[in-house]
């Protein structure tokens, strides 16, 4: 079982700026595909950004040119760099692992970190 625990949401003015992370509590995270995931206030959760284990990215159109996904797989951590935060953007953020070869099959979620951006 792997825990991922996800930090640095908080509340930030519109234009700002947040760093998220993501740590799992074991190794091997490089083989592990990752995803952070936004639920916006009374909304489904949908895919933000997303790097498989050999470094591909893929954002949504929404947050195209302002978030970076980046991952530290020695410290097991994935980071969401957030720039140029709407209002739209608030919401909670989780962070997902999806395993790949010998850990095809398991896939694991955080708990959340809050995103509140003011107008």
């Amino acid at each position: 079982q792997v825990q991922l625990v996800e930090s640095g949401g908080g509340l930030v003015q519109a234009g700002g700026s947040l760093r998220l992370s993501c740590t799992a509590s074991k190794s091997r995270f490089s083989m592990y595909h990752v995803g952070w995931y936004h639920q916006p206030p009374g909304k489904q959760r949908e895919l933000v950004a997303q790097m498989t284990s050999d470094g591909s990215t893929n954002y949504a159109d929404s947050v195209k040119g302002r978030f970076t996904i980046s991952r530290d797989n020695a410290k097991n951590t994935v980071y969401l760099q957030m720039n140029s935060l709407k209002p739209e953007d608030t919401g909670v953020y989780s962070c997902n692992a999806e395993g790949t070869l010998l850990y095809r099959g398991r896939n694991y979620w955080g708990q959340g970190t809050q995103v509140t951006v003011a107008s």
